[in-house]
């Protein structure tokens, strides 16, 4: 059976991309799998886990339910779009400096969508962040560390 496909132009961390894809590829395959950008990661594939949490338009979407052509004309920002050349985002940096980290496999949604809180919630706290951070599933901790980096970057823009 032949796949029906269709190029696409969208911007991809900062810079324009021009893929040809299947219509009925996701946005985390063609991200993974035809961009070679791993960090974005495939757990439920049903937008339960957040480990494929991206950016589209400055919002935050589980890349798994989103198809590929719906990128046309977007801006998409993943977890390699944060850092600036070599340096972490401070997000990302905290992470390392709290020991946030763990397995690692869900951090890069849990990273993205932390960002996406910080920009858009003048008032956080730890509440906020928890209740931010529900669609992130993370099957090593408690989220104590999580919650930690996360507060050190908002108390640190105060």
């Amino acid at each position: 059976m032949m796949s029906l496909k269709t190029q696409i132009n969208f911007k991809l961390n900062g810079q324009p991309v021009t893929v040809t894809v299947p219509v009925t590829m996701n946005t985390l395959t063609m991200l993974r799998d035809e961009l070679d950008l791993t960090g974005t990661k495939y757990a439920c594939g049903e937008g339960e886990c957040g480990a494929c949490t991206i950016r589209l338009d400055g919002k935050t979407i589980n890349s798994c339910l989103m198809y590929a052509v719906d990128c046309d004309g977007r801006e998409v920002v993943t977890i390699e779009g944060l850092k600036s050349g070599e340096t972490l985002h401070p997000l990302q940096q905290a992470f390392v400096d709290h020991g946030a980290i763990q397995c690692g496999f869900c951090i890069p949604g849990m990273i993205m969508q932390a960002d996406y809180l910080v920009e858009n919630n003048p008032d956080l706290d730890r509440a906020r962040i928890r209740r931010g951070l529900e669609g992130n599933i993370c099957r090593c901790t408690g989220y104590t560390k999580v919650l930690d980096a996360i507060t050190s970057v908002v108390e640190s823009r105060e």
